[in-house]
């Protein structure tokens, strides 16, 4: 992900700034001219895009510490005209304004979308991030079990049951006991890498147990990490935007719940160079024989002084409780 170079601060800040003049530069001059940097008398930053006459208008008050509103300006050395003006309130932002730059400047050069539309979508991305960075990445396993879920998501649930309810019944994320939970279901999603069979890690002795009135359902994702392969995660929660943002509300739903992953867009590059193959997945019903501990397997309780049970479990003799290998076998869900 590119950024706005740092210089382009330091060359307006030398510049002398009076009253409500905005004194701008070309952002990225070497990638588009559609984009400014500008700073205001009392050193906050901008970005200034300029507005055709189909373009709409903006007002966006919603992230604290960045501002969006449409207004009339006359930039010194640009002239004249209707511009979004995107305002970073908060120098702790800086950073991450710089990012929000660089894939404004990045779209806007593309040229497939008007600036509005590429403006509302870049801040809606963002704006459960603000005020985040830097944030540690997720780990290996992190990026991978968070690939699973945006893949059962997107795949299986919102194809079946469209994208609100999809997404109410994502739920992992807010602290709930399984990913999926609704009435009289609940899924548990797992991601597995290992070449030495089907093997997934449990963490702990709730994780499968079932709702105390329904099914409990074990979606599993095999993957392996190759270098050409098609799949990433920053690929995939790129599709999961484009599914949901025909509705800004459900759009914000998603971002925020993609922000309690721990995931930021500030390490989609470093997330990128993870490149996934999908190798199988199925949809396994957590019933009779399936190979898992529960508090209830234990007669008299949990042994004294043991806090945490992790164990792993391989899947690769219980083929006969795979209810569903495609999103379009699942009836049961």
């Amino acid at each position: 992900m590119s950024r706005l170079s740092k210089e382009v601060w330091s060359r307006l800040t030398n510049e002398r700034v009076q009253g409500e003049t905005l004194w701008a530069r070309r952002a990225a001059p070497d990638i588009t001219d559609r984009i400014l940097a500008a700073l205001d008398a009392e050193g906050q930053r901008h970005l200034l895009v300029p507005l055709e006459s189909g373009d709409t208008d903006i007002k966006d008050t919603q992230s604290r510490g960045l501002g969006v509103v449409t207004r009339e300006l006359v930039i010194p050395g640009h002239g004249a005209g209707r511009y979004l003006d995107i305002t970073c309130f908060d120098a702790a932002g800086h950073d991450a304004f710089d990012l929000i730059g660089g894939e404004l400047t990045e779209r806007l050069a593309a040229e497939r979308e008007t600036a509005s539309k590429i403006v509302v979508g870049v801040i809606s991305k963002w704006r459960r991030f603000w005020g985040q960075l830097p944030r540690q990445m997720l780990s290996r396993e992190e990026q991978c079990g968070l690939f699973a879920e945006l893949w059962f998501l997107n795949s299986w649930m919102a194809p079946r049951f469209g994208e609100v309810e999809a997404l109410l019944r994502w739920r992992g994320p807010t602290g709930a006991r399984h990913d999926f939970e609704w009435v009289g279901r609940s899924v548990e999603v797992k991601a597995t890498t290992s070449t030495r069979g089907h093997l997934h890690r449990i963490n702990g002795l709730d994780q499968m147990a079932p709702p105390e009135n329904g099914d409990l359902f074990l979606f599993s994702l095999q993957l392996r990490e190759e270098a050409g392969a098609a799949n990433s995660l920053p690929a995939l929660v790129a599709v999961c935007r484009t599914r949901f943002e025909r509705d800004t509300d459900i759009l914000s739903r998603f971002e925020a719940i993609l922000a309690q992953t721990g995931y930021s867009p500030a390490h989609e590059d470093e997330y990128a160079k993870l490149r996934l193959r999908i190798v199988k997945q199925g949809l396994f019903a957590v019933r009779g024989d399936f190979p898992r501990l529960t508090s209830t397997q234990f007669s008299g309780g949990v042994p004294a002084g043991v806090e945490r049970v992790e164990y792993e479990i391989n899947l690769g003799g219980f083929m006969y409780l795979c209810v569903a290998r495609q999103p379009h076998e699942a009836a049961g869900l």
